[in-house]
């Protein structure tokens, strides 16, 4: 088993903001990003304070999305720099880590 360094990268957006297939497609086709995962919240609020849910009663196409994805850090940050200059994206963290692969397959 080895060892290397990555970047985790998290976008916080909404559902319905049609973000999320064009930063897909970003992440896949221009950036060819290693690893991305896309995680739908059921409920959660931001800097404004209102909170988005979903429930019986409403069906909201306002749910909280986290766009996930990780790479060399170099990748990342060229990933990072592209998605913000072309989407109106303004909530995104990152972090460092090791990701540990398996050379024995």
């Amino acid at each position: 088993m080895s060892t290397k360094e990555v970047t985790i990268a998290r976008i916080y957006t909404l559902e319905g903001h049609d973000q999320l297939n064009q930063a897909l497609d970003i992440l896949h086709d221009e950036e060819k990003i290693q690893g991305v995962t896309i995680i739908r919240g059921i409920a959660g609020f931001g800097e404004s304070r209102e909170i988005h849910t979903s429930s019986l009663l409403t069906l909201s196409l306002e749910l909280p999305l986290i766009i996930e994805f990780y790479d060399e850090p170099e990748k990342v940050e060229k990933a990072i720099h592209t998605l913000t200059s072309r989407l109106d994206l303004k909530h995104i963290v990152s972090w460092s880590a090791m990701a540990f692969i398996d050379t024995a397959a």
